[in-house]
């Protein structure tokens, strides 16, 4: 188990709190609402979520019972990613199922907490509980994190641009 240090900007705090989960933090400079946004809306998700690569958003229904799926096209081939809302808590709180087309039947529930810092920066926190520590440590080893840091990186340069 490891210990979770608080994330700044520009900066992806990954730890692994229990044997079954993977815990995110990050800081945008960017008011919640805008962060909120960036996270629901399709046409703002295809520009940054995958790393910067060209990103198909077959379906986003943000809603509970919704089913969202994205398709990435990188460098390194095609990606899809899917899944179904279980809570969206506008702005607070989205909990969904996420499954990789690279690991098959393997399915984590995924939580993101929109926190307000009251400095116009929002704190969002993603906890993903998967079913077995191995599940968790495939994912670990897919190179989720890198891919992440990109992703956020190009959400960063998105939130700078919105109003």
């Amino acid at each position: 188990m490891s210990t979770v240090t608080k994330a700044s900007a520009s900066t992806v705090a990954v730890t692994t709190p229990s044997g079954r989960e993977i815990r995110i933090e990050r800081v945008f400079n960017a008011p919640r609402e805008r962060v909120w946004r960036a996270f629901t809306d399709p046409e703002l998700v295809k520009q940054w979520w995958g790393r910067g690569n060209t990103l198909v958003v077959e379906r986003m229904e943000v809603r509970r019972g919704g089913h969202w799926r994205f398709v990435e096209h990188s460098p390194d081939g095609v990606h899809g990613f899917e899944g179904r809302y279980r809570e969206v808590t506008p702005p607070e709180r989205i909990v969904q199922t996420f499954e990789w087309d690279g690991m098959p039947g393997y399915v984590a529930v995924e939580t993101a907490v929109f926190e307000d810092l009251g400095d116009g920066r929002t704190r969002v926190v993603s906890t993903s509980l998967f079913h077995t520590t191995e599940e968790r440590d495939g994912m670990l080893k897919s190179g989720m994190e890198g891919g992440l840091s990109q992703s956020y990186a190009a959400l960063d340069r998105l939130l700078e641009t919105l109003r």
